[in-house]
C-alpha cells in the first residue's frame, strides 16, 4: 500500500529559508508531537547531516504510543540546492500501523521577491503482503484524516522558523 499527501502554500520569506528550514534546523522544533505522534527530542550521528546520502537517528519524548528514546532514523535521498529535498524516514523502533518506511518531499519554486510556493508531500509505504494487508483500513484511517493534520501543523512550524530567521543547526 501506498498512500500520499501533498500541501501546497506560499511561504512569505527568501528562497534559501524556504528551502533550507525544514531539514537544516532543529527537528525538535519541527516535530513537536500531536496525537499518536510523539515529540522528537533530537538526534545523533547526524555530522554529515544535510548531504546526500547522510543519516540520522531520531529520538522522541514518551508519548500514549510510544515509550521513549530512538524511534526511527531519517536519510536524506535527494537535495537540489533551493529546489527539492527528498528524505525517508524508516527503522521504526515502534510499531507504525505496519508502515515500513516514509518518503518526504520539500519542493520550493520562487514566485517573485520573499514569495516562495511550498510543495509538501509524504508517501506512507506498507507491504502488501498478509498479514499487513489486514492493516489496511486502518493505514487508510491514518494516512486519509490524521496524517494530514500532522503535516499541517509540520508545515505550520517550519513557517514560523524560517520567518523567524531560526538558525540552521546544520550545514
Amino acid at each position: 500500500m501506498k498512500a500520499r499527501t501533498t500541501l501546497t502554500t506560499v511561504f512569505r520569506c527568501s528562497l534559501e529559508r524556504a528551502f533550507k528550514t525544514p531539514m537544516l534546523c532543529d527537528i525538535g522544533k519541527v516535530h513537536t508531537g500531536f496525537g499518536p505522534m510523539p515529540r522528537v527530542t533530537h538526534c545523533t550521528d547526524d555530522a554529515t547531516w544535510g548531504q546526500v546520502g547522510s543519516k540520522k537517528r531520531v529520538f522522541a519524548a514518551p508519548s500514549w504510543t510510544f515509550r521513549g528514546g530512538e524511534a526511527s532514523s531519517d536519510r536524506v535521498i535527494e537535495r537540489v540546492e533551493n529546489e527539492r529535498w527528498v528524505i525517508e524516514v524508516g527503522d521504526f523502533r515502534t510499531w507504525m500501523l505496519g508502515f515500513t518506511a516514509f518518503v518526504g518531499e520539500w519542493r520550493t519554486e520562487a514566485l517573485g521577491p520573499d514569495a516562495v510556493r511550498v510543495t509538501y508531500t509524504y508517501t506512507l509505504h506498507a507491504p502488501e503482503t498478509f498479514p499487513t494487508v489486514l492493516l489496511w483500513p486502518a493505514q487508510w484511517i491514518f494516512a486519509r484524516l490524521f496524517w494530514p493534520v500532522y503535516m499541517r501543523r509540520v508545515l505550520e512550524n517550519v513557517r514560523r522558523m524560517a520567518y523567524a530567521n531560526e538558525p540552521y543547526q546544520y550545514a
